[in-house]
């Protein structure tokens, strides 16, 4: 059941980047990192109609975090960019080539042999509010700290930074998520008395302004990469240290993991940088307003 819907997350939000990413890209530069650049883009029906997919593939996550580990659900969300790329590449149009389908191969063999050789166990349900605060803080300050950084950067590696930022974010956000959806399983009032649904309402929107203003700043093969890339490593650490998730063990398995969890990331980035996907980043250039 997590598997089935972590998947089907990652479609709905793979659609969402469709209709999200070209309008990002037309949006002024001084709207970058401020809440009026999603207020501009609400105004945008296509953009509102990405909000519906992601909104639904939220949900699907939701579903695959309740019954199903950090460590195994948000590594299929990386599927989203397999679904996304052909999409983009017959909107622009492009034809994809055999180069662009390497890095899918690569992303998809990488992330089963990762799961079958990981075979990740669930950890503890509850989480002591000292580890809390200690991923609260260092997620504010590497998030922070790439932020000052990236506004002092060209137009590529400010959307590499903002895209790293938001991937730390969104990672936080899933665990979050996942210590949410454990409080309703105890009941609405559990839920709303306490203090994680609130603070994943404010890491969400941050994540979302991280993200639009990451594929604002900058080309899309800059901006996509580091978001999807960023957001499983994460996750994948906090699930390990704040939840007690635990992968399977020993030189042989750890090896296999390192190599291809590495094999999913560097698919990541021959997928985003792929001449579709430039293609794609092109063409938003052409439609942005003067």
């Amino acid at each position: 059941m997590a598997i089935a819907a972590a998947l089907f997350a990652a479609l709905l939000f793979a659609l969402a980047s469709v209709f999200q990413q070209r309008e990002a890209e037309c949006q002024p530069r001084n709207k970058s990192l401020r809440l009026s650049l999603v207020a501009r883009l609400a105004t945008r029906p296509r953009w509102l109609i990405g909000l519906c997919f992601d909104a639904a593939g939220y949900g699907c996550q939701w579903v695959a975090l309740s019954r199903g580990s950090l460590v195994l659900v948000q590594p299929l969300l990386v599927v989203s960019l397999l679904f996304a790329l052909p999409i983009k590449a017959r909107l622009v149009p492009y034809r994809m080539r055999s180069w662009d389908w390497s890095g899918a191969l690569l992303t998809t063999a990488g992330l089963g042999v990762f799961l079958f050789v990981s075979h990740p166990t669930a950890g503890h349900p509850t989480v002591p509010g000292s580890a809390w605060a200690a991923l609260l803080f260092v997620t504010a300050l590497v998030a922070g700290t790439l932020v000052v950084l990236g506004r002092e950067c060209s137009p590529r590696w400010r959307a590499m930074a903002f895209g790293t930022a938001g991937g730390v974010v969104f990672g936080t956000s899933a665990a979050l998520t996942k210590d949410s959806a454990h409080l309703l399983s105890l009941g609405v009032g559990s839920l709303l008395s306490s203090w994680q649904p609130y603070a994943l309402l404010a890491a969400g929107a941050a994540g979302m302004v991280l993200s639009q203003s990451a594929f604002q700043a900058g080309p899309l093969d800059a901006s996509l990469p580091t978001l999807l890339a960023t957001d499983p490593v994460v996750s994948v650490v906090v699930g390990a240290v704040v939840f007690g998730e635990s992968l399977r063990a020993g030189l042989i398995a750890s090896g296999a993991e390192v190599v291809s969890f590495s094999a999913v990331v560097a698919g990541i980035f021959i997928l985003a940088h792929t001449e579709a996907t430039k293609a794609v980043g092109a063409r938003q250039l052409e439609l942005s307003p003067s």
